[in-house]
């Protein structure tokens, strides 16, 4: 079983995040003998936002005729979106910022959102193309927004990645949330005892182990 751990917060030792994503990789190591862990971190590896040469992923034949540039950003698209299809199992660290990912985070799904690779579209619609993987996200905010009406509107994050990750086929997308994290040493210190408790639930099970619909 191929694991991919994703980091996208800047904070380094800092990250509440980071924390969350390496206690969940270690649980599912421990669970999962064997499993072979692929690290991104995106604080230090984030690909460039798309532009007009790194828009349009042309590989093969379809690459004649590009210049350097637009050859270059085309093999960091193809090397993100085979790494992403090639894992078992993506643990992502996914802190809200300003009520949504991170920008780094955003332009890796950018990269990854790829027709033909993790999605088509059909007489139908749009058909995912990534299926059968566990994706666990290491969800943490500031504040509270799934217990507060008031506030729940604002979350362009868990939202977000509950429809991206779907719309790539994904069924199984678990989140492991610590909220109230700059609400007190108090709140913090709950949430992330909150968060342990879902991490033995979501890091303990096997991939796809009774998985029939996109849960938080």
């Amino acid at each position: 079983m191929k694991l991919l751990h994703i980091d996208s917060s800047p904070l380094a030792a800092n990250s509440v995040s980071r924390e969350l994503t390496r206690r969940v990789v270690a649980q599912w190591q421990a669970s999962h003998p064997g499993t072979v862990v692929e690290h991104l971190d995106l604080a230090l590896e984030a690909p460039t936002h798309l532009n007009q040469d790194s828009l349009g992923f042309r590989m093969g034949p379809n690459a004649a005729g590009l210049s350097e540039v637009q050859q270059r950003e085309n093999a960091i698209s193809e090397k993100l979106v085979s790494q992403f299809l090639a894992a078992d199992v993506i643990v992502v660290g996914a802190p809200m910022y300003n009520f949504s990912v991170p920008s780094q985070l955003k332009a890796w799904i950018d990269r990854v959102a790829q027709a033909g690779r993790t999605f088509t579209y059909t007489e139908k619609g749009p058909q995912g193309l990534a299926g059968g993987k566990t994706i666990i996200v290491a969800s943490t905010r500031g504040g509270v927004y799934s217990t507060n009406p008031a506030l729940s509107g604002l979350d362009h994050q868990e939202s977000y990645l509950k429809t991206v990750f779907g719309f790539f086929g994904v069924t199984d997308v678990r989140f492991v949330r610590a909220e109230g994290v700059a609400m007190g040493e108090e709140a913090k210190a709950k949430a992330l005892a909150a968060a342990d408790v879902e991490i033995g639930v979501h890091a303990g099970v096997a991939a796809n182990e009774g998985a029939t619909a996109i849960r938080a």
